[in-house]
């Protein structure tokens, strides 16, 4: 198989090893900031920095929203709690206190690579309307954080082969 040039299109995102649902068509955004950098300029040199320092890389802070609600999503990333009837889940609890859900992230792209985030933490509300024409979603941002052990804040590979 020849390199893999592109990244496109969501196949499936999982937190920890839960798919959370169907992310709403257009909505992914990879945000996050750009490198900084101070220059360092003489006055023997007009125009152009002698030196450029760099003093923090580009980072990633994905936003994107779910639109699959059922209740396991929604405990998923807001917390809360399920209520199950038996052993059905027949609803779902805001959560009463302050929600961290931080852990593994896993992107898989339809271009055939995956992304792992080690360590992210997401931040979501239920957002969107409540029409005939749309559906309510959950806006998600995922801050992705230095791995506790230390190591890279995400990887992209080649996503292994299923089975």
């Amino acid at each position: 198989m020849s390199e893999k040039k592109f990244i496109y299109g969501i196949a499936k995102v999982l937190f920890e090893d839960t798919v959370i649902g169907y992310i709403e068509k257009g909505s992914w955004d990879w945000g996050g900031t750009k490198p900084e950098s101070t220059d360092v300029e003489a006055e023997q040199v007009p125009g152009a920095p002698v030196l450029v320092l760099q003093q923090k890389n580009g980072q990633i802070s994905p936003t994107f929203n779910i639109i699959q609600l059922d209740y396991e999503n929604l405990q998923a990333v807001l917390g809360g709690t399920l209520v199950k009837t038996g052993e059905a889940v027949t609803g779902w609890k805001a959560p009463t206190s302050l929600v961290n859900l931080s852990g593994k992230w896993t992107i898989d792209f339809v271009s055939g690579q995956t992304m792992t985030i080690p360590n992210g933490t997401i931040l979501a509300n239920l957002g969107g309307k409540l029409t005939l024409t749309e559906v309510s979603k959950v806006e998600c941002q995922l801050k992705v954080m230095n791995p506790e052990d230390g190591g890279e804040p995400y990887e992209i590979n080649n996503t292994p082969p299923e089975g």
